[in-house]
This record gives C-alpha cells, sequence and structure tokens, in this order.
C-alpha cells in the first residue's frame, strides 16, 4: 500500500485512541537530566517515571508519536537508512491491560489498518532461561490469531528482553518483536534475511531483584515503531529518503546543484546528509527547549551537525544557504501539522542557521587550507623518512595539537577533522586533542592571579560584552521583577551568557519582553560604563550591588553603567553599551529551588 507521512502519524495514533488511549504528544528532544542522556533516544524514554510507578495524569492508556535525536552513528549518515532525527510510534498499558490485549491489536492494526500479509509476518519472543520462564503465553496468543507457528521464533535474552541493566526493583520483562519482509512482493522470504524488525512489545511483568525476578503486581505494556522505518516498507521502498518525508527536499537539492540523486555516489550521499542533518537541525533549534549551536554540550552536537551539512554542501556544490531553502520545506511542508511551533518559530530558526552558517562559512575555506597543510607536512616526512629508512613504517597519525589548532582557530569539531582524516587514510590522535583542549580550558580561567572574573570560561571581545550584559540584565530584573532579585550565579562563553537569580516563579512572556526590552533601551543609549576603585564601605553607601559580599575585601573595584546600574565587581567589561548590539532572551527555567535560569545571546 501507499502512504504519506501524515496518514500514517494519523492512523497510529486514530486507532490506539479508538482503543481508549490518550495522544499526550511528544515531548522535547533534548533530555531533561532524569535519564542521564542529552536527547531523547527513544519513544518510551520520557516516560520512564510512568513505568516505573508514578500516576500519569493522562490515565493508564496512552499514545503518541516521539520524535527522537541519536548521533553515535552519525558516521552512518548517508546511506539508504541512517538518520540523526527520526522518530517512534508508541502506545502504552499502565496497569491495565497487558498480552490478550496488546497482541490482537498490534495484529489488528498491522493486517486490517496497514494492510499487511499475515502469512509473511513474523515475530519473535523470549526462549527463557534460569531466572524467567519462556513466554509460551505470548506465543500461543500470536499463533491464535493467525500468525504460522512457524514464523514464531524464541530467542535468547540478549535478543527478546528488556530491562534497566544495573538496577534494582525496576520493572523489565521479555518482548515480542515483530518482523515485515522489506521486499513485500519476493516469494518465500527467509527469515531473518529478507525481514526488517518493524516494532516490538514490551512486557512489563517482573521486578527485577539482586538475583532473578519476581511477578509484579502492576504489569506494564510498552510498544515502540520505528516511523519511518515503517513507511519505508509500507511504500515498497528500499531507500528511507524516497519517502515523501524527503522528496520535496531531494527535488530542492537537485534543482540548486543541476545533479540528480539518482546518480548515486558522493552526489547521492551529500544530498542525504544535507537532508538528514538539516532536519535535524530545524527540529533541535525549533524545539520548545530552543537548542542553539555552541562549543559545549547539546549544543556542541548541534554545531557539529550543521558544519557537518555545511562542508557536504561543498561537495554537492550549492552554497551553505541551501540549507536555509531544505529548512523551509521541513517547515512549511513535511512537519507543519505534526509541529506546529515550527511554523511559529521559522524566523528564529533559519535566523540561527543562518548566523552558524555564515560563521563556518567565514573559516572553512582557511581551515581546509591548514588541515591540506597538515596532511602535506605528514606525506612530505613520511617521504623523507622513507628515504633514509626503508623499513620506515609511515606515519598515519594527526597529532592530537594540530586537529585542537583546526578546532580552536577555524571552528573545526574534531569529528570533522576526523572524518576528513579518515577519508586520507589518516587517523586522528584523539587523546593528544584532549590533553591540548584540557590545558587550553586552564589557561582560559586563569587571569589575575588565576581567578576567572565574572563567571566567564575565556576573556574574548565577546565573552567581555556578555559579561557587561548581565550588568544590565541584573538591573533590568530589579526594575521589572523585584529589587529583591540579585544574582545567584553565572557562566559566560563565546556563544551566549546564562544567569542564575532568585525569583519564586518562572516569568511571563510580557515580563520576559519588558526585561529584553529595558536592556536593549540600554544598550540604544550608549551609555559610559565607568571604573572606580574605593573603599567596601564607601560602595555601600553609594548603593553599588554587591553580588557576593564575601569576594570583597577593604578595597573593591566597581563599574556604574549611567545612573542605570551599580555593580562591585572584578571583570573585564565595554567601555560603552552601545558595542553590545541586541540583546535577546532565548530560555527562562527553573535552576533550582526559588532560583531561575535565564540565558541570552547578543546578536
Amino acid at each position: 500500500m501507499k502512504i504519506t507521512g501524515k496518514e500514517l502519524r494519523q492512523r497510529w495514533l486514530e486507532f490506539y485512541k479508538s482503543k481508549g488511549h490518550t495522544d499526550i504528544g511528544a515531548v522535547s528532544l533534548i533530555g531533561d537530566g532524569t535519564t542521564g542522556v542529552m536527547f531523547n533516544v527513544a519513544g518510551m524514554q520520557p516516560l520512564m517515571p510512568y513505568l516505573l510507578g508514578k500516576p500519569h495524569p493522562a490515565g493508564k492508556r496512552l499514545c503518541n508519536v516521539q520524535g527522537c535525536v541519536r548521533t553515535v552513528d552519525i558516521d552512518s549518515v548517508g546511506d539508504a537508512s541512517h538518520f540523526t532525527f527520526f522518530e517512534m510510534m508508541g502506545n502504552w498499558s499502565l496497569g491495565d491491560y497487558f498480552k490478550k490485549e496488546k497482541t490482537a491489536w498490534t495484529f489488528e492494526l498491522l493486517t486490517e489498518v496497514f494492510g499487511l500479509d499475515k502469512d509473511k509476518l513474523c515475530t519473535t519472543v523470549f526462549e527463557g532461561n534460569a531466572s524467567a520462564p519462556r513466554d509460551e503465553e505470548t506465543a500461543n496468543l500470536l499463533i491464535g490469531l493467525g500468525i504460522k507457528p512457524e514464523h514464531v521464533f524464541y530467542l535468547p535474552k540478549e535478543d527478546n528482553w528488556w530491562e534497566l541493566e544495573g538496577t534494582v526493583g525496576t520493572p523489565c520483562g521479555p518482548d515480542n518483536e515483530w518482523f515485515y519482509p522489506l521486499d513485500a512482493e519476493k516469494e518465500d522470504p527467509v527469515f531473518p534475511d529478507d525481514y526488517v524488525e518493524i516494532g516490538n512489545d514490551v512486557y512489563m511483568q517482573y521486578k527485577k531483584l539482586e538475583n532473578g525476578y519476581t511477578p509484579l503486581e502492576n504489569k506494564n505494556v510498552d510498544t515502540g515503531f520505528g516511523f519511518d522505518r515503517m513507511l519505508l516498507f509500507l511504500n515498497g521502498l528500499h531507500d528511507a529518503y524516497l519517502t515523501d518525508l524527503f522528496t520535496g527536499v531531494l527535488k530542492k537539492l537537485e534543482e540548486l546543484s543541476g545533479k540528480k540523486y539518482s546518480d548515486g555516489g558522493e552526489t547521492q550521499r551529500a544530498m542525504r546528509i544535507i537532508a538528514d542533518h538539516t532536519r535535524t537541525t530545524v527540529m533541535l533549534i525549533g524545539d520548545r527547549q530552543s537548542l542553539t549551536p555552541s562549543n559545549v554540550g547539546a549544543g556542541y552536537i548541534l554545531r557539529r551537525i550543521m558544519r557537518r551539512a555545511i562542508r557536504w554542501c561543498r561537495t554537492l556544490g550549492v552554497p551553505s544557504s541551501a540549507m536555509l531553502d531544505v529548512a523551509r520545506i521541513f517547515i512549511e511542508d513535511v512537519y507543519r501539522d505534526a509541529y506546529p511551533l515550527l511554523s511559529e518559530r521559522e524566523d528564529y530558526i533559519l535566523d540561527e542557521i543562518k548566523k552558524e552558517a555564515d560563521k563556518f562559512e567565514a573559516t572553512l575555506v582557511t581551515g581546509m587550507k591548514e588541515f591540506d597543510k597538515t596532511v602535506t607536512g605528514l606525506a612530505r616526512k613520511n617521504e623523507f623518512m622513507a628515504k633514509s629508512d626503508p623499513a620506515y613504517v609511515p606515519e598515519t597519525l594527526i597529532g592530537g595539537k594540530a586537529a585542537f589548532r583546526l578546532y580552536d582557530t577555524y571552528g573545526f569539531p574534531l569529528e570533522l577533522t576526523e572524518e576528513l582524516a579518515k577519508e586520507r587514510g589518516l587517523t586522528v590522535d584523539r587523546e593528544g586533542f584532549e590533553a591540548a583542549f584540557k590545558e587550553h580550558q586552564e589557561k582560559s580561567r586563569v587571569l589575575e592571579k588565576g581567578s576567572a572574573k565574572g563567571g566567564l570560561e575565556s576573556h574574548s571581545e565577546m565573552a567581555v560584552k556578555y559579561h557587561t550584559a548581565t550588568h544590565l540584565l541584573n538591573a533590568a530584573l530589579k526594575q521589572v521583577l523585584s529589587p529583591d532579585c540579585n544574582q545567584k550565579g553565572s557562566n559566560i562563553n563565546d556563544e551566549r551568557m546564562r544567569f542564575d537569580f532568585n525569583f519564586d516563579r518562572a516569568m511571563t512572556p510580557e515580563e520576559i519582553k519588558a526585561v529584553e526590552d529595558l536592556v536593549n533601551e540600554k544598550i540604544g543609549e550608549d551609555l559610559p560604563v565607568v571604573y572606580r576603585e574605593m573603599s567596601l564601605e564607601e560602595a555601600r553607601k553609594e548603593h553599588f550591588v554587591g553580588v557576593f559580599d564575601s569576594k570583597y575585601g577593604d578595597t573593591v573595584k566597581t563599574y556604574a553603567i549611567g545612573d542605570f546600574s551599580k555593580e562591585m565587581c572584578g571583570g573585564p567589561h565595554v567601555e560603552r553599551t552601545g558595542t553590545l548590539g541586541h540583546f535577546k532572551i532565548v530560555k527562562e527555567q527553573s535552576s533550582s529551588a526559588g532560583v531561575r535560569r535565564i540565558k541570552a545571546i547578543l546578536e
């Protein structure tokens, strides 16, 4: 059967809603810190607290289509099946229905809603071991529904059992995986060679003990089916980039490049990488947590994905602005209905992509020249050594310091250098890179007797601007929210500022805008930033704010920004506010009890 992505999404949700499930929608792609991962990498991951016993506000029967980001196999992106962003279709029973209902519903969905041939369906179940019995119950239910007995396979724990490794007291149990021939027209397909896994139903019926398992009183069902994969084989395709999720994007890339996707080789690989990485970029920047590219954490992963896409734009022979054209298709067409927030934030998403592309393009040409110099130097060394020593083994390792220079000076993520090196048959000294990076971090933190001031990770021109902006923000918060608001911490780098302050509730959109407007008003006034040293007592009399009083001695350094901001501070500042640019709050969130956190950028 032929089916669009929109139809697949609708049919999945409508089917389970007809069975009494509530569509809980998708949560943020960015991990909340409770599961120890940077991004949500599975549909069930955000529901872990409820699978472990916490009551869900939407009830006991749930369903959704959840976006996920996984970058561990990013080097495989470019083939016909790998993505960094993908979606999982899920449904759950939290202590409600169990195997009888779930096997029947999955069978009904696959055969009646999606029209799959029951005689070609294959399933696998848990074969049993010393700790838990063979899952004959699920096998018998499947055969009773019409699955051929010879198409039910018993597999060991590593294949058909789910549990949280390293835990005790958590739910776990066997799972039932579903398979269908990748080529549905092939006669007598052989399992598993001709089959693709399309999803699985996990039956959490045991509690994990120190040694073994015990039956659970309240059993859960956790179902996960790959959206992109199901769309692939429902349409009889062997290339996941030929579904309607990507056809418009590929057409645009063909138009821009003058090349054809069907040409194969590097052209096809480049189009796939640009399409996938741009989709992931759109989803992360357009996420409700509004991720932006940076040099740390999830922001670093985003930057790596974006810069990899830009480099492949060059390989394809199109400008980096091709990412903007591709992004518009994803926002305005492909995901307009499923992710309406993308449309609301379209201008912001496109602006962030353009800024990162412009920034990277400015250094990419010189960076590539530097990389080529490094490779040429290594080749010359090998040639010289081989002439003097016939037994010499050519060196194939790019040094860590050279790799760090590409990162620090030209903005090349280590992974990009490794990727370029691999194309030349070389490797990179990752340990040497880490050592150089650590040395750089230490040097950046040292200033004035070894102590960095004001939460700055470095003392570049941009970091100094951000530090000055924290003074304006601190004063604006006092004026808009409460005079009792005080700074509780900050962290600043070249990409953004993070500012913590005491306040007992989330700011309203109106308050956020008022703070932004007030800061930008003071920037527009081009106020002087006046430095003076004075006694601590004098500073307090003149109403200078001391954020961390215990740090100050008898003589303090003060900075006054007009009559608007007066703070005791040891960090570096600009001379006038007019140099700061436009101030924008990109996120306001809780930091801890009674403490809020603002992340802001200067544009």
